[in-house]
């Protein structure tokens, strides 16, 4: 099938993502405001890219750039080789923090793939492209929020490669803020302290505060704190980010709804109330380490900004 492609560079903006959000593990995911940008075009030949921000000097500058590769895998699903690749991003997210900037360069290759081809969107739909930066991604409760924004559940079936979700509207009262250690945790260390199996009783728990927090973060703002109970996951990776789980701990000791975003180490905050607040401030005062990102819910997610 022959392709054409646009002549002028598209720009994609991807916003960072929270997953989990405390119980929903694997499952639910957060759109925030803090995003990457990232240009391409179909260039004469070969692939060049050029890295600003996080990742300057150290992510590879070839095919193998995740960017990069995903594009690949984006046209061959579309039928469509372009003869080169020229990229440049702009990485505001930080890397191997827990705010999904791998998904992020996932997202973003595959929607600049789509939209520098002419008939993109008719060689692949939307529930396509999902169903690729997921079974790329191996998960979706990161690179469904990144594509789609707002809050999202995100699922699939154990016989079926399609990956589903559902984007839901975020309270405005709601302002989520992240606390980003200086040091990363890869998300392969953080997978690999889980255990095989966990107790029924543990696993009852979470699924009641995953459809609480749901409830929380959609409705009614006064249940955050008991809706961010975790059993499952935070506790059992402790070992590799004492000081962010102490955070946490000292946080929702002072009430506040906090939690450990996607594999950590980042420590996200959900504030809703003046008093919410106050105890923030007074907690992060007498603490060190971290950077604060006062953010809000991003609710449209990867975006064509130029092209």
């Amino acid at each position: 099938m022959s392709a054409t492609f646009w002549e002028n560079p598209v720009t994609v903006r991807v916003p960072a993502t929270s997953a989990n959000l405390g119980p929903g593990f694997d499952s639910l995911g957060m759109a925030l405001t803090l995003y990457d940008e990232v240009t391409a075009s179909a260039s004469s030949g070969g692939t060049v890219i050029e890295v600003e921000g996080h990742g300057a000097g150290e992510v590879p500058l070839d095919g193998s750039h995740l960017v990069a590769a995903t594009m690949r895998r984006t046209f061959e699903a579309m039928n469509a080789t372009p003869p080169g690749i020229a990229l440049s991003c702009l990485n505001r997210i930080p890397h191997a923090r827990g705010l999904g900037s791998s998904s992020a360069a996932i997202v973003a290759g595959a929607v600049l793939a789509r939209a520098l081809l002419v008939d993109g969107d008719l060689r692949i739909t939307d529930q396509e492209l999902l169903s690729l930066v997921v079974e790329i991604e191996g998960h979706p409760d990161n690179v469904a929020p990144c594509l789609l924004g707002g809050l999202v559940i995100a699922w699939s079936d154990d016989d079926s490669a399609d990956a589903r979700a559902v984007a839901l509207p975020v309270l405005d009262a709601i302002e989520p803020v992240v606390l980003v250690p200086a040091t990363g945790v890869k998300t392969e260390l953080a997978r690999s302290m889980l255990p095989d199996a966990v107790p029924h009783h543990d696993a009852a728990v979470n699924a009641g505060r995953t459809a609480l927090l749901i409830d929380a973060l959609t409705r009614d703002p006064a249940t955050l704190l008991p809706a961010t109970r975790d059993l499952l996951h935070q506790d059992q990776r402790q070992g590799a980010m004492p000081e962010s789980h102490a955070l946490m701990m000292r946080l929702r000791a002072a009430r506040v709804p906090a939690a450990i975003s996607g594999a950590g180490p980042t420590v996200i905050a959900f504030l809703a109330s003046e008093e919410q607040r106050a105890s923030f401030d007074q907690v992060v005062a007498a603490s060190s380490g971290f950077e604060e990102h006062r953010l809000g819910v991003d609710r449209i997610g990867a975006t064509i900004v130029a092209g």
